[in-house]
């Protein structure tokens, strides 16, 4: 059995040569299909892998906690005129962080972190800043929770949260816009109307989508509280722009989403079936949608790079037709010294799948290639063809061979071997 297989591959092989040319271009077809289908798969997954890789250096496995904008309508005495909407933040409060930092209540965190915003302008030496400078204040676990610190002096430190101390940490290119280049530690920025020593600058670094982060100064959360007179809540209480949570893990995310929710509503005694006033953002929900796209558009893209396939299915079956046609007398001489039907058979459907898995064959060394020029030419995408992409790639290349060679062969099967013997 083995024996007669390899025969009749030895024979298929052996039409390939005596056609080179129909043969190529027979092929051609499989050629392109099986390397574009391996190649935008391979360019999928590097896309995909590109995505974690950005997210992971976000930190994935934290969620960020902001308050909601509250509405309210005031109704004016100005006969139809429309009634104004008046819009404000609802920030939070130190007893909701206290909430949150209990650890039999948020048990998924490993780390919390407190934010306010503060807006005022920024100066050194008299000269107010130029660009967008983001002035916030932040307790110490922050800068561990986005596992960024000081490149150049020291972090914010605890003592410093504890005395309310007017220190500010900078980035790299609120030196550069401040400092112009000269050494900044020690130097005094003004925020406000308040004085404030730089004590460090922070690695160059990005962990949001929306700003650029090299571009922060953070002062102590206390610092931002009591010396530069930031909004207080309605009952008294120094504010909280945002609350930053980092989990144990990057699969307790779900589980720390739910219980800041739990404990939220707890303590803004909000009722079953009233909506949030505030809203937690996880990177993990967009790495997820990303994910899912970059999925759908990599099928979507393979199954269009599938109709080169269907194409060449067509020529195999197109090309295969004619060589029954021309080895009439061939396949009537074989019936005629005993060649059975499922000999014939066996014998075109193996041409036929040759035919296909030479030109898939040369399609995966193309696409291995151009893989590799992909990756020179952007090194960011690591576009590697996988071992599973190839095997994919080779079952549907004998499939496509089979299919569409399944008639043809049939077809040659049937012959009779008299009628066959008279074809001239």
């Amino acid at each position: 059995m083995i024996a007669k297989l390899f025969d009749n591959i030895r024979v298929a092989l052996s039409g390939l040569r005596s056609n080179k040319l129909r043969s190529g271009l027979t092929m051609l077809g499989m050629t392109i299909g099986v390397a574009a289908v391996i190649l935008l798969v391979s360019v999928g997954q590097a896309v995909e892998a590109f995505i974690v890789n950005e997210f992971s250096s976000f930190g994935s496995n934290w969620v960020q906690v902001s308050g909601t904008i509250s509405n309210t309508a005031e109704i004016t005495s100005m006969g139809d005129q429309e009634a104004q909407v008046i819009q404000w933040f609802v920030p939070f409060s130190e007893s909701d962080y206290e909430a949150l930092s209990d650890p039999f209540r948020v048990p998924s965190a490993a780390n919390l972190a407190a934010i306010v915003g503060v807006p005022y302008d920024v100066s050194y030496a008299g000269q107010k800043a130029d660009g967008e400078l983001q002035v916030f204040g932040a307790t110490p676990s922050y800068l561990d929770i986005i596992d960024v610190h000081a490149g150049v002096g020291r972090d914010i430190d605890q003592f410093d949260e504890a005395s309310a101390a007017r220190v500010a940490l900078i980035g790299v290119d609120a030196a550069d816009i401040l400092f112009e280049g000269s050494y900044p530690i020690g130097e005094e920025i003004r925020i406000g109307q308040v004085n404030f020593e730089v004590i460090g600058v922070l690695e160059d670094f990005a962990s949001s989508l929306d700003q650029d982060d090299n571009q922060i100064i953070i002062v102590p959360i206390t610092a931002a509280w009591k010396r530069l007179g930031v909004d207080r809540t309605l009952d008294g209480q120094y504010a909280i722009s945002s609350i930053t949570a980092q989990a144990i893990n990057q699969n307790a995310v779900n589980s720390l989403v739910d219980e800041i929710t739990e404990v939220l509503r707890e303590e803004h005694d909000l009722k079953p079936g009233d909506d949030n006033d505030f809203q937690i953002f996880a990177l993990t929900d967009i790495l997820t949608t990303l994910n899912a796209i970059t999925g759908l558009l990599t099928v979507f893209l393979a199954m269009i790079a599938g109709i080169s396939l269907l194409v060449g299915g067509i020529g195999i079956m197109n090309i295969m037709l004619v060589t029954v046609t021309e080895r009439t007398r061939e396949i009537g001489l074989r019936k005629a010294v005993g060649a059975q039907r499922p000999d014939i058979l066996t014998q075109f459907l193996t041409e036929s799948i040759v035919l296909a898995l030479t030109g898939g064959l040369i399609g995966t060394l193309i696409a291995v290639g151009f893989s590799a020029l992909t990756t020179l030419a952007v090194p960011d995408l690591n576009v590697q063809v996988q071992p599973a992409s190839i095997l994919l790639a080779t079952v549907i290349t004998i499939a496509t061979g089979a299919f569409f060679g399944a008639y043809p062969a049939n077809r040659a099967a049937r012959l009779n071997p008299i009628d066959a013997l008279r074809h001239e």
